[in-house]
């Protein structure tokens, strides 16, 4: 078996948040990233090889996988592979930086077909979910699929961000929606594959030479497979042999990629709808910061919020999440937000519905964001603020400011 968690994606829905990091890097309930939900569940599917691919932002995310030493797997044969964009490694179309997560794969397939494994486990690692996948594994390897795909299901309207898939009643796939704009069901593919690699590779190859026709292999200005995301041709393509199923995702899942979709799953977490940390024979494992515990002083009050290591709490904290090292003065009020690390919030500030990148201040008296109008999060309420940002006036609800500015 090989594991590929597929972490190389640029996010540029995050805005001023992934300005300067790749997107699974991006914290979530204080003290995790994105990406831990990905590698902690391929640990726990005694998955002993995990490659992670990486091509956006990558020294923003380097230091923090270690050579994969938080989940135990920095061995000295196997374990851990950290794989990035090269050229000359092969023709234009495998080598060099992908043109979508399908297209990653035939760009991947020279080291895959290498590696020599019976079957392919890839996962996308900017979402929140924590489901064994041990018995999804082993149910694709004695039934002879294809592929299995994980699906979730959503909202008609959140579907047409998503590829749509339809299924009989004993799980076989039988039809492929690429983002629709009118769905024609909420049960969406939640980005977690199980691949025969043989098939899967030859798929590809098949692929390749259907969508880049005549192309010059050693045309690097070209090198667009035309593959793009598994939605658009892969995984239809491989539906079409009828031995491709879906297996439904247990638990919570949401991909939080939108600044609406970052700011409810945190709701969600403050309102116990996320049960991703409720397993204690498979825990999300991180690489946790080295801070003294959090602090409510006297002149504090917090409400349904989380409190990473750190906290240093004088005001008033109500349906928030706040990183590690964040201070919240005497007189300042955080409603509805998210901070992330070492954020300062100065005496008689307000901040409401925003997301704070790393170390921004929020001078004394200013203010950002408003309450929003409506029940769920939604991209034009949600503020944003670029890491290393100081806000000394007012900051309109669904402002973005860019990293370092200074307002």
């Amino acid at each position: 078996m090989l594991a590929l968690v597929q972490a190389g994606g640029q996010g540029s829905r995050m805005d001023v948040l992934t300005r300067e990091r790749a997107k699974p890097a991006l914290p979530y309930g204080g003290v995790h990233r994105l990406v831990d939900f990905a590698m902690s569940a391929m640990v726990h599917a005694d998955l002993a090889d995990v490659w992670v691919s990486l091509e956006y932002q990558v020294t923003s995310i380097d230091d923090y996988l270690s050579g994969g030493r938080p989940w135990s797997l920095d061995r000295n044969r196997g374990g851990f592979r950290r794989i990035i964009p090269q050229t000359g490694t092969g023709p234009a179309t495998e080598s060099g930086f992908a043109f979508g997560n399908g297209d990653l794969l035939l760009r991947m397939s020279a080291d895959i077909a290498a590696f020599g494994a019976r079957a392919l486990v890839v996962c996308s690692a900017d979402h929140v979910f924590n489901m064994d996948l041990e018995p999804v594994i082993d149910e694709h390897l004695a039934s002879g699929r294809v592929a299995t795909v994980l699906t979730s299901e959503v909202t008609k309207k959140d579907a047409s961000d998503n590829v749509v898939v339809l299924a009989g009643r004993d799980g076989t796939v039988t039809g492929v929606e690429h983002k629709p704009s009118r769905p024609s069901a909420g049960t969406v593919a939640s980005e977690i594959f199980v691949y025969d690699t043989n098939v899967l590779l030859d798929t590809l190859q098949d692929l390749r030479r259907e969508l880049a026709p005549g192309q010059d292999p050693q045309d690097t200005a070209a090198g667009d497979s035309g593959i793009g995301d598994f939605g658009e041709h892969l995984l239809p393509r491989l539906v079409e042999g009828g031995r491709v199923a879906a297996v439904p995702l247990t638990g919570y899942w949401r991909d939080v990629g939108q600044p609406g979709l970052y700011l409810q799953s945190h709701r969600d977490l403050l309102q116990g709808r996320v049960d991703v940390f409720d397993h204690p024979d498979r825990p999300v494992i991180s690489h946790w910061p080295d801070r003294p515990a959090a602090r409510v002083r006297a002149a504090g009050e917090c409400r349904d919020s989380v409190l990473s290591p750190g906290v240093d709490v004088s005001g008033l904290v109500v349906g928030s999440v706040l990183g590690p090292g964040v201070v919240v003065e005497k007189g300042a009020e955080v409603h509805d937000s998210v901070l992330l690390e070492d954020c300062v919030v100065r005496a008689g500030a307000m901040v409401r519905t925003s997301v704070l990148d790393e170390r921004c201040e929020v001078a004394a008296r200013a203010r950002v964001g408003a309450e929003p109008s409506a029940r769920l999060a939604r991209d034009e309420d949600v503020v944003l603020v670029g890491r290393d940002s100081r806000v000394r006036g007012d900051v309109a609800a669904g402002a973005r400011l860019e990293p370092g500015s200074q307002l």
